[in-house]
């Protein structure tokens, strides 16, 4: 508004001072007003429209990313085992000019070969045979000294925290729960998880090494090799995979198991490995060719599911659960159920054997730990946990001192008096497996809340 040089604003003209003309003015200023806020709404509108299309065309270019992602993870991952496949293509015809019969895949779109089993030779009967009487007669020399800087009870009773890691969730991209985990004398760790993957990592650097992919299911059995850079998993894809650790590569696939494969073992001499399955078999099988050496059902007719399987640390017999409750001592070169351990309720979850070759360690749904004295073929001990206590893995510490208990929370027990030492409950769900270090100088365990902790003592 123009005001005169008084500051007092113009007088409106005598025409405007009549009732129809305040009236006009009023609807000009009211028509104004509305054609600028049907301006305004068809900007809004406008503006609404372009953003939709803008957020539209973003999420179809993050599906094209996302599926252009997988395609080349699928890429990398066929051409990982591309190698290892051809290897094992001309394994079986090798097999074949030995008078080997291959058999057929699983199923349709299988990777790797099933091969019918083709007995153990006389070679490996007589290796098997030579590294037991080795590791014998060596434990009997051992047997009569306590190790040199074996942690005391008193050590392990002052167990604590002292790292936790849940990185794998960003280097796995998916939330890996690990589900079993085996320590190597190099401080090296694998845990295999729901993610389908399986982790190798370093204690000492504090970092994941390789991710091990190319499951289709999750990982449940985990095996790292004592003197080799190669790592065993298996998995409810009835597949076992060797892995060469610093290629973080597949270079084996056994396929043996018509079903989920529940317990593996590595034997004594490095060179094969136990499985178990749903299937109701346990198979014995070289993991430098894949060959099948034996293949026996579990139970009667094979219709009882297996649910675990582990070495005896001689080689010569090994242990495998039910899902009848029993547990089965097995005869390797005789392929015979030598002795049977009745009275556990419910599947057997975990066993384990004592480096002192004499006790071992079961459990099942039914919140016990019994102890097993394999000379007289009977329990001698059992340990009532808490109601509802879910055991998922048992393990000794390789001087057969401690027993390591990993479930509801971690436990550690003396053996002989079968004394508990510590009760560890730093997790926040289920501990799934546990593994002694070098000595008992420290307890690594892992659990359904997504992580991998490490417990000692201050020296």
């Amino acid at each position: 508004m123009n005001l005169p040089a008084s500051g007092l604003a113009k007088p409106r003209p005598p025409t405007a001072t009549s009732i129809p003309a305040i009236l006009k003015s009023l609807q000009d200023e009211w028509d104004a007003v509305m054609l600028h806020s049907f301006t305004l709404r068809q900007q809004l509108q406008t503006a609404r429209q372009e953003l939709s299309h803008a957020l539209y065309q973003h999420d179809a270019a993050c599906r094209v990313i996302a599926r252009l992602t997988k395609e080349v993870t699928a890429a990398r991952e066929a051409l990982a085992t591309l190698k290892p496949q051809a290897g094992l293509t001309a394994s079986a015809a090798s097999y074949a000019q030995q008078g080997y019969e291959q058999a057929a895949p699983a199923a349709a779109g299988d990777e790797g070969l099933v091969l019918q089993e083709v007995g153990m030779s006389e070679d490996v009967t007589a290796k098997i045979q030579a590294k037991a009487d080795s590791l014998t007669a060596d434990r009997k020399r051992r047997g009569k000294t306590i190790p040199e800087g074996l942690a005391s009870a008193d050590d392990i009773s002052q167990y604590r925290q002292l790292a936790s890691h849940t990185v794998f969730t960003v280097l796995v991209f998916l939330a890996c729960l690990p589900f079993d985990l085996q320590l190597s004398d190099t401080s090296k760790v694998v845990t295999g998880g729901a993610d389908k993957n399986a982790v190798v990592f370093n204690k000492e650097t504090e970092q994941v090494i390789a991710v091990l992919k190319g499951h289709t299911k999750k990982v449940t059995s985990v095996i790292y090799h004592p003197s080799e850079e190669l790592v065993f998993s298996a998995s409810p894809d009835a597949s076992i995979r060797v892995w060469g650790v610093q290629q973080a590569q597949c270079g084996q696939i056994i396929r043996t198991h018509e079903g989920p494969v529940t317990g593996l073992s590595l034997h004594a001499t490095g060179d094969y490995l136990l499985s178990s399955s749903t299937d109701g078999f346990w198979a014995f099988s070289d993991i430098q060719t894949g060959k099948v050496l034996m293949r026996v059902a579990a139970g009667e007719g094979g219709n009882s599911a297996a649910t675990c399987a582990q070495f005896h640390p001689d080689g010569l017999i090994f242990g495998t659960g039910t899902a009848d409750s029993l547990i089965k001592i097995w005869d390797l070169k005789e392929r015979q159920n030598v002795a049977n351990f009745p009275g556990h309720s419910g599947p057997i979850s975990a066993i384990a054997f004592s480096e002192n070759g004499f006790y071992l360690a079961t459990a099942a749904d039914d919140a016990v730990v019994k102890l097993w004295d394999l000379r007289r073929l009977s329990n001698f001990k059992t340990i009532t946990l808490d109601n509802n206590y879910e055991v998922k893995s048992l393990r000794f510490d390789h001087s057969g001192t401690y027993l390591a208990v990993a479930g509801t929370d971690v436990r550690v027990y003396l053996c002989k008096k079968w004394t508990e030492l510590k009760v560890l409950n730093d997790h926040t769900a289920q501990a799934t497996g546990v593994a002694f270090g070098s000595n008992a100088s420290f307890l690594a365990s892992t659990s359904m809340d997504r992580s991998l902790k490490f417990f000692g003592f201050d020296r």
